[in-house]
């Protein structure tokens, strides 16, 4: 049993589905290489050459899904995986980094970036040499040639990020609510924001939404940035990011300043965890990178393998609320990488079951 794809909504915590979900692990843990693990076929004949190329390989979204795509090599076994990212989010950088992967990773790239206009040229060339790639996180553009797209309904999870902020405000609140976008233009975060803004409007018409501000992603500047937001907004009902520095910032804030605002934002790193815990922040939104890192390479592997095509469409994942009733459990997934698969397995193994029950077209990504 899995997060239902059909479900309007990110999943209420509860005991039963948080044993069917989730996980992440330390950045510092997860940028080793991968080899054979797991009984592969060793180094000689018949190993696949694949990776991954993400955004910025030092954030915590970026190195949950690099150990979840690692982890599904292992347990695939007989596949020599590379993951490669700049230190900072760089979208020239990262475009050259996989040009460079896809030139030794011939059976395969997963692909995670935050500038899907400059991918477009280098994705189709590595198509067209023969290199089969998945988008992962960030829909394709059109030209890129990529058709497979594994990730969230991001409008959703703003969406969700504002009905949780709702249920801990007055009934028909009015004030403002100010909102964050560490990268403006990025499609996964600006819809998030969407999702965020709409659901305020249909929902608390007293709330007047301010921005969304750039609030960058680089941690130094994105703090800096929020800090400018609260002291020039202080009679703010509450601040509320799309990224993953959003999230522990505003909870340093908030606690720093002993603000009486709310504050949230996604992801799970573990200063934001530890909010969340403290009740500095009242939830986070968690997109469940390690599961995405997971099924995308899972896939690719074993299309590769059995020589078909890979599936043509998104493959929509679900997210986790992560708050008080819960906080506990998501720490100890965050352990470890092996923590993370054990906590996601019922869910990755049905998932891989039932595809076809979470494919969407790629025209309906948001």
């Amino acid at each position: 049993m899995a997060h239902s794809p059909h479900s309007p909504h990110l999943h209420r915590p509860t005991r039963r589905s948080l044993l069917l979900a989730g996980a992440a692990v330390p950045a510092a843990a997860l940028l080793t290489g991968c080899g054979d693990d797991g009984g592969g076929e060793g180094k000689g004949d018949g190993t696949l050459h694949m990776g991954i190329a993400v955004a910025n390989i030092s954030l915590n979204f970026a190195a949950e899904m690099v150990s979840g795509a690692k982890s599904a090599a292992a347990h695939a076994g007989g596949v020599d995986f590379k993951a490669v990212g700049p230190p900072n989010t760089d979208g020239p950088a990262e475009a050259q980094l996989f040009q460079n992967l896809t030139t030794t990773a011939k059976d395969g790239v997963v692909l995670e970036n935050l500038d899907p206009p400059i991918f477009v040229r280098p994705a189709a060339q590595a198509i067209e040499r023969g290199v089969p790639v998945v988008a992962l996180d960030t829909a394709p553009l059109d030209g890129s040639k990529v058709t497979f797209y594994v990730g969230n309904d991001n409008y959703d999870m703003g969406a969700t990020l504002a009905e949780e902020a709702l249920k801990r405000l007055p009934a028909d609140p009015a004030g403002t609510v100010v909102v964050g976008v560490p990268n403006p233009g990025t499609p996964v975060l600006d819809s998030r924001a969407e999702g965020i803004r709409e659901t305020f409007a249909a929902k608390a018409p007293g709330i007047k939404v301010l921005g969304p501000f750039q609030t960058y992603s680089d941690p130094a500047q994105n703090y800096g940035a929020w800090l400018a937001q609260v002291h020039a907004n202080p009679g703010a009902l509450a601040f509320l990011g799309v990224g993953d520095a959003d999230s522990y910032n505003l909870g340093r804030i908030k606690t720093k300043e002993k603000g009486a605002y709310l504050v949230a934002g996604a992801d799970v790193d573990v200063k934001t965890l530890e909010y969340v815990k403290s009740g500095a922040n009242f939830c986070t939104v968690d997109p469940e990178h390690f599961l995405k890192g997971y099924i995308a390479t899972a896939v690719l592997i074993d299309t590769v393998r059995k020589g078909g095509e890979l599936p043509d469409g998104w493959f929509r994942m679900p997210g986790l609320v992560v708050d008080s009733s819960n906080v506990d459990e998501i720490i100890a997934r965050q352990k470890s990488g092996e923590a993370a698969y054990r906590w996601y397995k019922p869910q990755i193994d049905d998932l891989l079951a039932h595809r076809d029950a979470h494919m969407r077209p790629l025209k309906d990504e948001r």
